[in-house]
């Protein structure tokens, strides 16, 4: 069994890589393998080295979310852990949907950092905790804008079957029911949600089940205590 916590470091900004490269140095069961600039290079890396735990920037050259999804589905030995600037709910929700297992904000202590690489490289996941608490606080009020928008149980099977992309008539023989029953119920998750489409509606569904699958994380603020042991 290696002894060593085997790290990848993407950024593109050289001088920010080094210096988180320099810090995880110092611990004797940590050690930086590879580093990369940008999305395809994370892959690159991922493939060639298969490091423990591969870091990368939210905002960096390329398709990042395709870079995450493909080495959480194609190399699962590789977690992904980010380490960005972006407080964007959207990057970050994009980015756990993609197979990310951590999302931690720069400007981060250094024993923070590791305590975060060491959870997810023993297969757990860790969230900047103030940053969690922020997407926990918002997905609370959509669970709560969903609730007061009080769906039947057939308006909820209607946009559901709609949001997989089905047609009003393949729902209606999917659920057995006519087409213009199908449109009825539409017409009232529309008025529900304050949707002006079957898009909108569809998309503030979506919304709410990513929010709902972060929600079932296990949030970096209930680890345990930062270790701020030197490990010399």
């Amino acid at each position: 069994m290696n002894p060593f916590i085997r790290i990848g470091i993407v950024d593109d900004h050289p001088m920010l890589r080094e210096g988180v490269a320099n810090t995880l140095r110092k611990r004797a069961d940590l050690q930086v393998v590879e580093q990369g600039a940008n999305a395809d290079e994370a892959m690159d890396i991922a493939q060639r080295v298969r490091p423990d735990v591969m870091l990368m920037d939210v905002n960096m050259p390329g398709d990042v979310f395709a870079a995450v999804r493909f080495i959480s589905t194609q190399l699962a030995e590789v977690k992904v852990l980010m380490l960005t600037v972006s407080e964007s709910e959207d990057d970050a929700i994009s980015a756990l949907e993609a197979g990310a297992r951590g999302y931690v904000l720069k400007g981060v202590s250094g024993p923070e950092l590791i305590l975060a690489i060491r959870s997810v490289a023993k297969g757990g996941t860790y969230i900047t905790p103030e940053f969690a608490n922020k997407l926990l606080s918002n997905i609370k009020k959509h669970e709560a804008e969903l609730h007061n928008a009080d769906l039947t149980q057939r308006e909820e099977e209607v946009i559901r079957e709609v949001s997989k992309g089905l047609t009003n008539r393949e729902v209606a023989s999917k659920l057995l029911i006519s087409e213009k029953t199908v449109k009825h119920h539409m017409g009232c998750v529309m008025q529900k949600l304050h949707a002006r489409n079957r898009v909108e509606a569809v998309t503030a569904l979506r919304h709410y089940r990513e929010r709902e699958a972060i929600g079932r994380l296990h949030i970096g603020a209930e680890q345990t205590p930062v270790d701020t042991r030197s490990d010399s």
